[in-house]
């Protein structure tokens, strides 16, 4: 290698062209992202979100209501930052996307804390005016819904955080009173007497939204029904039943079976002395179930006596087994036929008390009519009271404790196994471990007992103008709105359809103070129902009422008489029971959606149902099927005859990173402020965009680690491309028609992610937006276009068309990237966005997605360059081996001889700078046969490699080693084409 002289260049490094950027790699985002959120506020983001989007079609996410009651955990991190991801990236495809947040504020959780204050100050609830304690319940809300919001927004969600609504507001108040009133006006709203579920600890009734099932212990006995004396070889045989619960004995009222069952009498031949069962003993049983009950009975022989079929048992009647018992149980206890009895377990019988189980209370009810005529009283007794302890309606039992205040097991199971077995009619017991449902808010078992609620019927035809129509009901209404909603993931729609197929009618009261109460006046009627007050006058003015200070006025001295008015001298009551929370969420509806004076931003809504372009989508967790989106699906069917969506998406909830449920005690929660402070907030959204929220999600330090480093390559893809477009004027812009063909492959490409990442925005699949761009930046651009273009970009002179096309080329990348990052990583990509255009050019949160042209496809193009780049691939292959036995260092020093047999290949590198795209000094193609031990890949066949180190003189400036290394006299120690660069940037006065 000859060496040729020098010239005076002192410093060649100052003649490239390299990234100049003050986009820093290091994110620094804890500190940086408090200063983008007050920039915000400072230029009214909001605002000008809407000012920019108000001409366009709305897509109003309505946001499912938090309860204010304490920080925000991990799972409202993923909830919200969801949220502001699908409000984004609406309103970038061409939407006028408004977020108006919210919170639900009413219900027992906050009553709790008030009375945990009062008890740990010595005082008591009941001694304080209702008034003065709703007050202090407000105030205990409005403290947690501003500590929420600034941690809301510090997730760098975007909504009217000035303008959120609440359910305890006046105006919301007003109408979620006037929404329990159109159900009084349609006749669906009915006080009624029902088992419901009902916390003891709590002292409420508890929809099914408000339970959860946990493991729980019970007592389980088997007990004998005699059968009255006058069924022939029946009359002195019994029914046995089986039961987890043995307190609601004193309830039970009849037996039911199954005629589908195959039943048979059977007799006890030989059983221990001191055994329950005795020998003699005749008992009826399922024949598939037989055998399982003699050995709990410790029975040592037995024997079939007869079939006993479904027709006999229809006739036959019972003597209660606690007959005798204080005077009491002296009734018939008739069997009754029911599809819900099976012969998987207990005894093909099943226990029927009407006030403790909806099965129990539908066929007893159903029979009603049958069961009078006969003689047999139908009233439904009051066995159980509000705190769990069984009435004088249970004689020989009263006071007797089923659970506790603590929620701890009372005394009533054993004093009822200790009565049947004194009268002989114990068979057996024994304890399950089974799911049982508790109260999601104390952690404790509840109770069915029957209690008068106030419900709205799912089944009765709904009067429209005072007249009912046959069949329309609320539970088809709602059948027919879930039919035409959109559910993402789609198996949400089979969920909700099984729930509503097969929901009891819906439970509306509570028995509390903190909430909108049930503003219905009632009359008392000879059968033990009520009718309620239909009066328009009455209606508005509770309405008023409520508009001007709130639901307390109900509560208010005098109210009963003011709201009545001239009717206040007739028999009418005022109910004081408060509506279920769920039903006040479920109208959230009513006054956010269609209110345009408290929410003009969302005024003129009209739904693609009512022949619009709107559309409105509910987003929570996938609880939310029997909570939020239940009720507000039953409340606006009811009210409107339609849902309040036409798109519901669901998330799946949060999970340490070994799949566990995150727990205190457990030590293994993440808490959405220690990330934001050790790692920023876009850290986190990121992680909820590349995660399948569909499903149940992992999180956690390792998890976090690797969406770090996910994170920080994408932000090294930015930064370089603001570094490089330091050096790009506009007027330097080249037509895609002029440009080299690599620059209108990535133009393609280009083309491809975007119809890839717009339909996975419009399908909400965040994970493939990630997945898609990470790997464009990362193995599209950052690791092949990037990588070939630095030389051009850093060392090309001025005048170069490659250069400028390139230039061109990642203008048009970092417009689409960012953008379609945008709603992600929402504070990054707003530093970015100022980085490259200033602080005057408002902010990126303000862009649609950026327009890339389908004229950019050429699939041909593209096809070439598949092959090209497998050619690539074997080339570095090739080189990496060089590279390892340190016989090349960089892959400059290498000139690759490439030896391609295939025809079509060989004619498709004809054109081809080969060594500008291996990013070698200089290669060689040919169709010669390649030699013994060429690199060779199996899935590219037809191409092999032979590494040759490169001839000539390294280059001062861009290090290629070429033999054209000094032809410039002027510049005798770079290439021409870097001579040519060092002249171009003298003459601009920039050498």
């Amino acid at each position: 290698m000859t060496e040729k002289p020098k010239s005076d260049a002192a410093d060649y490094s100052k003649t490239l062209y390299l990234p100049q950027t003050d986009f820093p790699m290091r994110a620094g985002l804890p500190q940086r992202e408090p200063e983008i959120l007050a920039r915000w506020n400072e230029i009214d983001l909001y605002k000008q979100v809407r000012e920019t989007a108000k001409s366009r079609p709305k897509f109003v996410l309505h946001d499912g209501p938090p309860y204010a009651n304490g920080n925000i955990h991990i799972g409202h991190a993923l909830n919200k930052i969801l949220k502001d991801v699908v409000t984004k990236s609406q309103q970038m495809l061409g939407h006028d996307s408004n977020y108006v947040p919210g919170w639900d504020c009413h219900g027992l959780p906050i009553e709790w804390k008030i009375e945990e204050e009062y008890r740990s100050k010595g005082k008591n609830k009941d001694a304080v005016p209702i008034v003065e304690f709703r007050r202090e319940c407000r105030a205990f809300a409005q403290k947690w819904i501003d500590i929420q919001r600034e941690e809301f927004k510090r997730l760098g969600v975007i909504g009217d955080w000035a303008h959120p609504y609440t359910t305890m507001s006046y105006f919301a108040e007003a109408q979620i009173a006037r929404e329990l009133m159109k159900f009084a006006a349609n006749g669906t709203l009915y006080r009624g007497s029902k088992p419901v579920m009902w916390s003891v600890v709590e002292k409420t009734a508890l929809a099914e939204a408000e339970v959860e099932y946990e493991d729980y212990t019970s007592d389980t006995v088997w007990v004998k029904f005699p059968v009255a004396a006058a069924f022939g070889r029946l009359a002195n045989a019994s029914v046995v039943i089986w039961t987890t619960t043995p307190w609601t004995l004193p309830g039970n009222r009849a037996i039911s079976f199954s005629p589908k069952i195959s039943y048979g009498l059977y007799k006890v031949t030989d059983a221990p002395a001191d055994n329950w069962a005795k020998t003699g003993d005749l008992l009826i049983l399922a024949d598939k179930l037989a055998e399982e009950v003699f050995k709990q009975a410790r029975v040592t022989a037995f024997e079939k006596v007869s079939d006993v079929s479904a027709d006999i048992l229809d006739a036959v009647e019972c003597v209660h087994p606690l007959k005798g018992l204080d005077g009491g149980y002296e009734f018939t206890v008739p069997l009754l036929a029911g599809d819900h009895v099976t012969d998987d377990t207990g005894t093909g019988f099943v226990h029927t008390a009407p006030g403790h189980g909806r099965e129990d209370f539908d066929i007893w009810t159903a029979n009603a009519r049958e069961l009078d005529a006969r003689g047999i009283n139908v009233t439904i007794p009051y066995t159980v009271d509000a705190n769990g302890a069984l009435t004088e309606q249970a004689p020989g039992f009263t006071g007797k404790r089923v659970i506790n205040d603590k929620g701890e097991k009372g005394d009533a199971n054993e004093s009822v196994i200790k009565a049947l077995v004194e009268r002989g009619m114990l068979l057996a017991r024994g304890r399950l471990k089974h799911q049982y449902p508790h109260s999601w808010r104390s952690k404790k078992p509840v109770i069915f007992r029957n209690t008068p609620q106030w419900f709205i019927a799912m089944d009765k035809d709904i009067a429209v103008a005072g007249k009912p129509k046959s069949g329309d009901t609320l539970r088809a209404r709602a059948l027919q709105a879930i039919s035409v909603t959109r559910w993402v993931p789609e198996q949400g729609q089979n969920r909700i359809t099984g729930m509503i197929s097969g929901r009891p009618d819906w439970v509306v009261s509570r028995q509390r103070a903190w909430g909108v109460p049930i503003t219905v006046f009632v009359r008392e009627k000879g059968d033990g129902s009520a009718e309620i007050l239909q009066d328009e006058v009455v209606n508005k003015r509770i309405a008023d009422a409520f508009e001007q200070e709130g639901a307390d006025a109900w509560y208010a001295e005098g109210a009963r008489a003011r709201f009545l008015g001239s009717r206040a001298n007739e028999e009418w009551k005022k109910v004081d029971d408060i509506l279920d929370v769920w039903f006040d969420s479920g109208s959230t509806h009513a006054f956010v959606l269609e209110d345009p004076v408290h929410f003009p931003g969302l005024a003129g809504i009209k739904r693609k149902i009512d022949g619009g372009q709107d559309t409105v989508m509910y987003l929570e967790g996938s609880d939310q099927h029997r909570g939020w989106f239940h009720s507000s699906l039953l409340e606006s069917c009811g009210t409107r005859g339609r849902a309040p969506y036409d798109v519901v998406l669901t998330h799946g909830f949060t999970l340490d990173e070994h799949g566990r449920k995150m727990s205190k005690s457990l030590g293994n929660t993440v808490e959405p402020q220690r990330v934001i402070k050790d790692s920023g907030a876009d850290i986190l959204r990121l992680w909820v965009c590349a995660t399948d929220y569909a499903d149940d999600q992992r999180i956690g330090p390792e998890i976090l680690k690797n969406t770090i480093e996910t994170y920080k390559k994408l932000r090294n893809t930015i930064r370089w491309m603001l570094g490089s477009l330091a050096h790009f004027r506009d007027e330097d812009r080249i037509k895609v028609d002029d440009m080299p063909e690599l620059e209108r492959l990535i133009l393609h490409r280009l083309s491809e992610v975007d119809e890839v990442v717009r339909q996975a925005y419009a399908d909400f699949d965040y994970k493939t937006v990630v997945a898609t761009l990470a790997a464009f930046m990362n193995t599209e651009l950052s690791a092949f276009y990037f990588d070939v273009r630095k030389d051009t970009l850093y060392c090309d002179p001025p005048s170069s068309v490659t250069r400028k096309s390139a230039l061109t080329v990642i203008d048009y990348l970092f417009r689409a990237i960012v953008t379609w990052l945008a709603p992600i990583l929402s504070f990054t990509t707003e530093e970015s966005w100022m980085s490259r255009y200033g602080q005057s050019a408002g902010s990126v949160h303000l862009e649609l997605f950026q327009h890339v042209l389908a004229a950019w496809r050429n699939d041909a193009l593209a096809a070439k360059w598949d092959t090209i780049r497998d050619v690539r691939r074997v080339v570095t292959g090739a080189l990496e081996i060089e590279r390892a036995a340190k016989r090349i260092g960089s892959s400059l020093e290498a000139s690759p001889l490439v030896y391609v047999s295939d025809k079509a290949t060989f004619a498709t590198l004809f054109d081809v700078n080969l060594a500008e795209v291996c990013i070698t000094s200089n290669a060689m193609v040919t169709n010669e046969d390649a030699p013994a031990g060429a690199f060779t890949l199996n899935d590219v066949p037809g191409v092999a490699v032979v590494v040759e180190k490169a001839v000539g003189t390294k280059c001062a400036r861009s290090w290629k080693i070429l033999p054209t290394v000094g032809d410039d006299p002027e510049y005798p120690d770079v290439t021409p084409r870097d001579a040519q660069a060092l002249r171009e940037r003298k003459a601009l006065g920039i050498a």
